[in-house]
């Protein structure tokens, strides 16, 4: 049987509409110019938009990157996501692709580009080193909603470790991207994959138990 998707309340489904429109138009512009040339004002004009819709929506140019930076975050999850879909009770083998293909396409993305390129941009910079809170939240909040789902079915606290770990590590490549992602992928595939299958153990061993207290608790009505 299948669940009827939610449907977003047309105030908000329009919201959703509009900041994915400008981030792309974002993306687009930042193919043909540096971020420090991406004005606010060039931006609303190539987005179709006025100024003051940006300011509404987004607060400020910061803040414009701020959402970008969380899209790319977004991106990361979802390459996670994925791998562990592909790679069902593989979790070495699911975690090497995750990071692999989020390495691969922030190897591309012409905000990541801008920000290893050119002038310095402390702007950009802040965002994924000393105000990457906001980033790894979103990021580690989703994974550990992921991990305690599906095949991996960790506990909560297991679930938050992993996917705080995850966020933390794949993020920090933004700024130093790795010399050969695959390698990269590798090796934390390797370093956390364990933890997973740990993780997996536990819980079954709980369920087990809690299993076998039922056994035991209706054996003795029977006495």
């Amino acid at each position: 049987m299948t669940s009827t998707p939610t449907r977003l309340p047309q105030k908000e489904a329009s919201r959703l509409l509009l900041r994915t429109s400008v981030l792309d138009s974002m993306r687009e512009l930042l193919t043909e110019r540096d971020w420090s040339e991406v004005t606010l004002t060039v931006l609303a004009k190539h987005a179709g938009v006025s100024r003051q819709t940006l300011y509404n929506e987004f607060g400020s140019r910061q803040g414009l990157a701020e959402a970008y930076a969380l899209r790319l975050a977004d991106g990361f999850v979802d390459a996670v996501d994925e791998a562990m879909v592909a790679h069902e009770g593989r979790a070495v083998e699911a975690l090497m692709a995750g990071f692999g293909s989020f390495f691969a396409s922030s190897a591309t993305d012409p905000l990541v580009i801008s920000l290893l390129t050119g002038e310095a941009k402390p702007d950009l910079l802040r965002l994924i080193t000393t105000d990457s809170a906001v980033i790894i939240e979103r990021a580690s909040s989703r994974l550990a909603e992921s991990f305690q789902r599906g095949w991996i079915q960790a506990s909560p606290a297991d679930a938050g470790i992993l996917a705080r770990a995850i966020a933390r590590l794949g993020l920090s490549y933004i700024s130093m991207p790795p010399e050969s992602g695959a390698s990269v992928a590798e090796d934390l595939g390797t370093l956390l994959g364990p933890f997973i299958d740990v993780a997996r153990a536990g819980r079954a061993g709980e369920g087990r138990a809690v299993e076998g207290r039922a056994v035991e608790g209706r054996a003795g009505e029977g006495v």
